[in-house]
């Protein structure tokens, strides 16, 4: 028999051209993979005599589950005295001067111990997963030092340890320079090629590299010294690029047929045929358009030019996309950069997926993947991103197994009605 089996349900495989929506459909689980779906009508006995466990999931739809391919979720504490302060006008170099930026919350980061890091963090991925996602980055970057650096990476990998949830590891050191580095940036990205990243890697805390490549950030070469560390040890690399100016980032990334150029709101031409050759994602941010009041977007017609993949994700960080809810990200991004809801859930599964270098066991509904499922109280795809501000996630499964159920919406009448 199959371990679990879930039927009359709309599925959105995402594996072909659009939705490819199977009506009246079936999905079949075992040790924790799809082992068979299709329509109802083609099961091959009565669901009953199937599976030792069926789940009628009513003619709800059921997506792969959401992968969020760029999250800062690893953090202590929040800033919204950066919110009121950007509120009222003030710019980064002011809000940096108040005590807050990403240097706010490193400080706040490295005083938290590791238990209430964990605890403070796993909030945060509880609610995304509440939110449908089974598989999510978790980058470092808010300790810009030795120790925080890799306890930051170890409480990612507890997270996966310890949650129904797929973790991936990104080492994020070159997110900004440590204090202790202060106008020594070059030193700055030695110290993480030669000793952060080695210690990270020996001790298994890493899968994935990142940097902030910018003229407000790292420079191609400065970049170049920790992707060739990177590419050393056989890690990929992905790139936060092009997010504030045209600095070719997205190239640089492209260079060492990185993963993703995540941002790219003023990725040039030259830089999108860069990526289409390297087959690098592009990774769409809107949660940061949306709060930093960015009025630049990325170049989403260029990218549908040149082929490239989009990858959707919520970013989520306490500064610049407090969020955890990739169908707000969805409705961003379908308003904001004019994408299609089909684009939008694809950047979200498919394409999410490929941003972390794991589409072949994960993001579509197909025999022999990983059965990590969303379940969602919409009859069509494209409600997703139609909604405003809206959890429609009814039930999530992972490797088989439902980790969550929505609890049912009991709101009592007033009695003594007429």
């Amino acid at each position: 028999m199959w371990d679990a089996l879930f039927i009359n349900a709309r599925l959105a495989t995402m594996a072909d051209a659009g939705y490819g929506l199977i009506d009246d459909g079936a999905v079949a689980v075992k040790d924790g993979r799809i082992v068979w779906l299709g329509a109802m009508a083609a099961l091959p006995a009565p669901a009953a005599e199937l599976a030792a466990v069926v789940h009628d999931e009513a003619g709800r739809l059921l997506t792969p589950g959401l992968v969020d391919a760029h999250t800062h979720i690893v953090h202590a504490g929040e800033r919204c005295s950066d919110f009121v302060l950007r509120n009222g006008g003030a710019g980064r170099n002011e809000i940096a001067a108040a005590g807050g930026g990403v240097r706010g919350t490193m400080y706040q980061t490295r005083a938290t111990s590791d238990e209430a890091l964990y605890e403070q963090t796993a909030r945060r991925v509880r609610e995304l997963i509440a939110h449908g996602v089974t598989t999510f980055e978790s980058k470092s970057g808010y300790g810009l030092d030795f120790e925080t650096e890799l306890r930051i990476m170890r409480v990612s990998r507890e997270l996966g340890r310890r949650l129904p949830v797929t973790v991936r590891s990104t080492f994020l050191g070159a997110h900004g320079v440590g204090p202790e580095y202060d106008g020594r940036p070059d030193d700055y990205v030695a110290f993480l090629a030669r000793t952060v990243l080695p210690a990270a890697v020996q001790q298994d805390l890493v899968d994935a590299v990142d940097g902030f490549c910018d003229r407000l950030g790292f420079n191609h070469a400065q970049i170049g010294v920790l992707f060739d560390a990177a590419t050393a040890f056989g890690l990929p690399v992905k790139l936060h690029a092009d997010q504030y100016n045209e600095f070719g980032a997205g190239a640089v990334v492209a260079k060492y047929k990185g993963l993703s150029a995540d941002h790219l709101e003023y990725a040039s031409e030259a830089t999108v045929r860069a990526m289409a050759e390297a087959d690098t994602v592009a990774g769409l941010l809107p949660g940061a358009n949306w709060t930093l009041l960015e009025t630049a977007r990325p170049p989403v017609e260029l990218f549908r030019r040149y082929g490239l993949s989009m990858m959707v994700a919520t970013n989520n960080n306490p500064s610049s996309s407090p969020t955890c809810s990739p169908t707000m990200m969805m409705n961003m991004a379908t308003h904001m950069f004019r994408i299609t809801p089909e684009e939008a859930l694809l950047g979200f599964t498919r394409v999410g997926a490929k941003a972390l270098g794991l589409a072949a066991d994960r993001g579509t509904l197909e025999r022999g993947k990983v059965a990590d499922f969303a379940v969602w109280n919409v009859a069509h795809p494209a409600e997703l991103s139609y909604r405003i501000a809206v959890n429609p996630c009814r039930r999530v499964v992972k490797d088989g197994a439902v980790i969550y159920d929505a609890p049912p919406l009991h709101i009592a009448e007033r009695a003594g009605r007429a």
